[in-house]
């Protein structure tokens, strides 16, 4: 993988918040593709219990001040950016005081999905594009982890289509273990196709539940990994029978050799 160019989208890495499968793999696979010789980047949100001190987090001026808009509303972008300690792995942080300044990732103390889960979703996908815009870095792949990223697919294939930059860039979708229940706000399609998204490519949304939003988001991808070996038999069978390539859940001690050989071989 020397000097190919990985853009990993997650939305959760350590060391910035507490390790589970999403937040752990976020980490493993962009250093080893680091340690292989690969240019990589990293995007996450900011959320408002990372702490910025410790972790050393600096606003971007440069990339700072743009407006996105979401359902309608102008939203200031915030970009901070980190390294890993000893890795040399670079992290941009999305940010933004309306989506993520509150001192939780996904839900409230009660364990209440926050209500705009479904916006701040948006926000980090274009945030990520019109960043790496602005860094004019083309990623060979953007590689998706964790369902706050799972839009991302969707607004590149859609709303980022015309976007020269990226007329290579392949798009890979890890599929993790449920991680959330109920739905996120019932308007979520509509406001996906605020954004001239054809209603057919995003059917899935009109019921915005972790599994619909999973498929939505393979149905956009190049390829599919099986990241967690607890993965919902129907979204198993709904990865078997999409038509894209996939890789199948790989162990910790595989993963490294699996995952090269898929980029190398089904993707690139």
């Amino acid at each position: 993988m020397e000097d190919k160019r990985i853009l990993y989208v997650s939305s959760e890495v350590v060391p910035y918040l507490a390790e589970n499968e999403v937040s752990l793999m976020s980490y493993d696979v962009p250093k080893m593709i680091n340690d292989q010789g690969g240019q990589i980047r990293i995007f996450m949100p900011r959320y408002g219990n990372i702490n910025e001190r410790r972790h050393q987090l600096h606003e971007v001026i440069r990339l700072s001040g743009m407006n996105l808009v979401v359902n309608d509303m102008d939203m200031p972008l915030i970009i901070k950016v980190a390294s890993i300690p000893k890795e040399r792995i670079q992290v941009y942080f999305i940010d933004n005081d309306e989506y993520f300044k509150r001192k939780a990732t996904f839900t409230d103390e009660e364990g209440v999905l926050y209500p705009d889960n479904d916006e701040r979703a948006i926000f980090f996908a274009k945030g990520v594009v019109e960043t790496v815009k602005k860094l004019n870095w083309v990623p060979d792949i953007i590689h998706v982890h964790g369902w706050m990223a799972a839009m991302l697919p969707i607004y590149m294939k859609h709303f980022y289509k015309d976007e020269a930059l990226f007329a290579d860039t392949k798009i890979v979708t890890s599929v993790y273990s449920q991680s959330f229940d109920g739905n996120l706000d019932a308007a979520m399609m509509n406001k996906v196709m605020f954004d001239n998204v054809p209603q057919a490519s995003v059917q899935d949304l009109s019921e915005p539940n972790f599994e619909n939003i999973m498929k939505a988001s393979i149905m956009h991808s190049d390829g599919v990994i099986v990241a967690s070996e607890e993965v919902s038999p129907s979204l198993t069978k709904f990865i078997e029978s999409s038509g894209k390539p996939f890789l199948p859940f790989a162990p910790k001690e595989e993963f490294a050799a699996a995952y090269t050989a898929f980029y190398k071989n089904q993707v690139l």
